[in-house]
């Protein structure tokens, strides 16, 4: 089907007693988290492993399929790895962190900004689609169940809006949450490019609750409750335009914003806990190398190596590995080899992230006929 996409802000869009129930326990779980996630002594940490799981889930979601182990070694030895979907979960882990750069430097977020996000997520990005024939299609029976704007010229004056709305809180005075499941079905709609829209609408997400300082760091995965609710998902994607009532979509957004806050919140508390622990145990049983810095390199990927520690605590090669060495010696680390390549394993850590870490596939995905 194909539907006439109007310009924000939408004009049918209302504040019903449910949207504003769920408002508040959605906002209150965000504020939660913001605040939880500043006490955290060094913030990069969250950023570096955070960031790489909403990666991962998002895309799943487009049926790009890794394990937390291929992830995190193509992180650390990607000149030594090849796993094609990790590769392109570190891709996505990386435009997210840039477009979090461009959004706390620029204080917005425009078009060129999104293109940018969007090369390094899609390095052989073609920019906004200008060739029409892109059709959304269910892939178990082949139908048609959406078209997209296709000429170019559509396309661009919608996002030349979008990227308005987005910036402009005074185009439409409504809560931020809500704005953002709007933004995010717009931008759904619009399916500006080839490939890579799904990721980067929701880079786009929480890009837009930083900007709107409802968080402080890009570490809420909406991914993992987007995975586990895939069919209603596309579901309300598709029908939304049929109905015309925003309450279902918005309803669902929201949800996904209180329960994903929720759970970073305990793995937030989980990783401040075991940074205590391990920081409280170092000091005392390998007190000559012990530093924050140490600390920091251990929580900021489950993986280190050599070559991580010498940038990290400006030490030499000769001393990462001494250090490196002590840490396996006393169980703090677990050394692992693939061919000549040594790397060191934080395994409490990297068991944090790896429970829970195959969601459902559940759902009709929805494909296009030039890419995601």
């Amino acid at each position: 089907m194909t539907y006439a996409i109007e310009p924000l802000p939408p004009l049918n869009i209302q504040e019903t007693k449910p949207i504003l129930r769920k408002l508040a326990l959605a906002h209150r779980q965000l504020a939660e988290l913001k605040g939880i996630a500043i006490a955290i002594p060094n913030q990069s940490i969250l950023i570096e492993t955070l960031a790489l799981q909403e990666a991962k889930y998002s895309s799943a979601i487009e049926n790009i399929i890794t394990t937390q182990d291929a992830m995190f070694k193509q992180q650390v030895l990607g000149d030594v790895v090849s796993d094609p979907a990790a590769k392109e979960v570190s891709q996505y882990s990386d435009a997210l962190k840039f477009g979090f750069e461009l959004v706390r430097r620029n204080q917005l977020l425009s078009l060129n900004h999104i293109l940018e996000i969007h090369t390094r997520l899609v390095p052989a990005s073609q920019g906004i689609r200008k060739l029409p024939g892109t059709q959304l299609i269910n892939p178990a029976t082949r139908e048609v169940v959406y078209t997209p704007p296709q000429d170019y010229e559509t396309v661009r004056r919608l996002m030349d809006n979008l990227v308005k709305y987005l910036n402009e809180p005074e185009i439409h005075e409504i809560d931020p949450l809500i704005k953002m499941a709007i933004i995010h079905y717009q931008f759904e709609s619009i399916h500006p490019f080839y490939d890579g829209n799904g990721r980067v609408g929701r880079i786009i997400n929480v890009l837009y609750l930083v900007l709107s300082d409802l968080l402080r760091l890009p570490i809420l995965y909406l991914s993992r409750y987007i995975i586990r609710n895939k069919n209603e998902y596309y579901t309300l994607l598709r029908t939304l335009p049929e109905t015309g009532n925003w309450e279902p979509w918005v309803l669902y957004m929201l949800d996904a914003v209180e329960q994903t806050s929720k759970e970073t919140i305990v793995l937030v508390n989980k990783i401040r806990e075991l940074m205590f622990q391990y920081k409280h145990d170092i000091r005392e049983q390998l007190p000559k190398i012990y530093s924050q810095d140490l600390i920091n390199n251990l929580f900021k990927h489950p993986y280190t190596k050599i070559e991580f520690v010498m940038r990290d605590l400006k030490v030499t090669r000769k001393t990462a590995s001494k250090y490196l060495s002590a840490l396996s010696d006393t169980g703090f680390l677990q050394k692992a080899k693939i061919g000549t390549s040594n790397y060191y394993i934080n395994e409490p850590l990297f068991d944090l992230f790896s429970k829970d870490s195959h969601p459902d596939q559940n759902g009709d995905e929805v494909v296009t006929t030039t890419g995601e």
